[in-house]
């Protein structure tokens, strides 16, 4: 770190050195708004993983990288006279102070509420939900053609989080299930389907199934109170540390993970897999 903390000016300045045409850096030149989004999703990720490690020095490297994201953005954007870093700050602060007027009653930064009123009798939930949907009607004057219900999903978003926005916009026009109840029916439905797959063997329809089965559970997530895409983030992570105290153990007892006379056969797997649930119970 510098002896005098660098400012959100000086990384805008950096940007511009970095995407100089003359004495900038050949790979940032070369970049445009595609191909720095699997860069961006990239960093995203690894801005959750860092906070689900509690690795809080990591977070804080992660947030940067991920603010440089915004610039690269910005900066290209600037160049191309689309918008620029400035305008992109005022945008956001304008929407919040409109989506917040709980927070902002005269619809200015400065303005205050009577700290007196409950969130309750702010009626912060129905108020938000309301002015967004009057932004995407605002919206949707301005588009040509019909405007279709899920039209602002995301198609980048990971197939479990977008399965979840997905329903979860169509459950506001009443199309979802009463209760979870339906919903593991559904569940039992599409399993049955993937089995009856598995005995047709056609590799496209058992996708097909296969995927159907995956959208029901995200909908039980969705239900219960689950992100789905946290869900699985978090059975991955338990998954990996548990397989690696099996590979400790097949180590100790020298079966070794291989394919040779001495590997470790599938219930010495299977007794090491049950010690490393017992000492991880509690993770």
């Amino acid at each position: 770190m510098s002896a005098k903390p660098y400012t959100i000016d000086d990384l805008k300045y950096l940007m511009g050195r970095l995407r100089d045409p003359q004495t900038g850096c050949p790979w940032d030149v070369k970049q445009d708004f595609s191909t720095i989004v699997p860069h961006t999703l990239e960093e995203a990720y690894e801005v959750a993983d860092a906070i689900a490690n509690q690795d809080w020095p990591h977070v804080e490297e992660e947030l940067g990288d991920l603010l440089f994201q915004v610039i690269f953005y910005s900066q290209i954007g600037k160049e191309r006279a689309y918008f620029d870093f400035d305008s992109v700050v005022d945008v956001l602060v304008s929407k919040l102070i409109r989506r917040h007027p709980h927070v902002f009653p005269d619809g200015t930064l400065s303005s205050e509420r009577d700290p007196e009123v409950t969130p309750e009798e702010a009626q912060i939930k129905g108020r938000w939900d309301a002015i967004k949907a009057e932004e995407k009607a605002a919206a949707s004057k301005t588009e040509a053609g019909e405007k279709r219900l899920l039209q602002d999903v995301p198609h980048a978003l990971p197939a479990l989080s977008r399965a979840q926005k997905i329903q979860k916009t169509v459950s506001k026009v009443g199309f979802d299930w009463p209760d979870v109840t339906g919903v593991m029916d559904k569940i039992r439905e599409e399993l049955q389907e993937v089995e009856e797959e598995l005995e047709a063997a056609d590799p496209e329809r058992l996708q097909h199934e296969v995927g159907d089965l995956l959208f029901a559970v995200v909908n039980l997530a969705r239900h219960v109170g689950v992100n789905s895409e946290e869900a699985l983030r978090t059975t991955n992570h338990r998954f990996s540390q548990r397989f690696e105290i099996v590979e400790d153990i097949l180590k100790q007892q020298g079966k070794p993970l291989t394919e040779n006379e001495k590997a470790a056969s599938m219930e010495d797997m299977e007794a090491a897999w049950q010690e490393a649930k017992k000492r991880t119970e509690n993770c």
